[in-house]
């Protein structure tokens, strides 16, 4: 989710400290049930509207989603917000009109703000840029079954921050350590002798952005770190695939079409060649 920050600083990070760095270990994934997956799954809508919650009180504050246009929340298939709330929500964003040049405030036609840090990746498609799981080289087993698995990346970024490990109990000046980011810095006392490291991902830069009631969910659901971001991740898998659900709908059309034409195909085919294939030949 944030592998761009962590690998721009790096140099700086190691002219200024001294500290040997080198890629991170294994990441450790969590594989989360979410309900949008699979052929039938599909997104909870109430889930996508906390996210979109988690997203504006936490996350935008530095991150944007400029591919996305704010209209789209009232899209059937997302957070499926009423008109009234989607322009009363997009007033809360400063745009500069294209025609005048002036601020203005945001109306639903306009598109969510870029990333305002610099350096801060814009998280509209950032589901589908990071991956997950990966199978043996070259064969993609694990994800022909699991998925790319872009959502449980960016769930478990968000949930994985853990104390400093034992081999660098001071950590990374600047950097925090995270298990499940395996892209960052780590420390000489963390490697072996062929300088790979010993502890399941590294260190980034981005502090731990959620913790226990950060926010308050208007339906009562507990704002626990878990589920903050399991909702935003929800939300920032739909922000990347608004159209999820319709194409599922239409793949599932296409399947049942095709299995009640090849029935009528075969069936058609017995009948025409019926008289032919069942006499002998002389």
């Amino acid at each position: 989710m944030i592998r761009n920050i962590a690998l721009t600083a790096t140099t700086a990070l190691a002219l200024s400290a001294g500290v040997a760095l080198a890629a991170g270990g294994h990441a450790e994934i969590t594989d989360y049930a979410f309900a949008h997956e699979g052929p039938f799954g599909k997104f909870n809508e109430s889930q996508l509207q906390r996210g979109l919650q988690v997203y504006t009180e936490v996350c935008a504050a530095c991150h944007g989603l400029k591919y996305v246009p704010i209209r789209s929340l009232s899209d059937a298939g997302g957070p499926a917000m009423p008109e009234d709330q989607i322009r009363a929500y997009a007033t809360q964003f400063t745009v500069t009109d294209r025609e005048t040049g002036e601020d203005r405030d945001g109306v639903p036609t306009d598109h969510f703000p870029v990333s305002g840090m610099e350096g801060a990746p814009d998280l509209s498609l950032m589901t589908k840029a990071r991956a997950g799981f990966h199978g043996p080289y070259g064969t993609g087993i694990s994800q022909f079954f699991k998925g790319i698995g872009g959502a449980e990346y960016t769930y478990s970024i968000l949930t994985h921050y853990d104390e400093e490990p034992a081999c660098a109990p001071d950590g990374v000046d600047g950097f925090y350590y995270n298990s499940a980011f395996p892209n960052g810095s780590v420390p000489d006392s963390c490697k072996d002798d062929h300088g790979v490291a010993t502890i399941p991902g590294s260190w980034i830069s981005m502090p731990n952005p959620l913790s226990d009631d950060l926010v308050t969910y208007a339906d009562g659901t507990p704002a626990t770190v878990s589920n903050m971001a399991a909702d935003v991740t929800s939300f920032l898998v739909w922000a990347a695939e608004p159209k999820m659900m319709a194409r599922k709908e239409a793949g599932f059309k296409a399947v049942i079409f095709l299995i009640v034409l090849s029935t009528l195909l075969y069936l058609t085919n017995k009948k025409i060649w019926a008289n032919i294939k069942g006499k002998k030949l002389a």
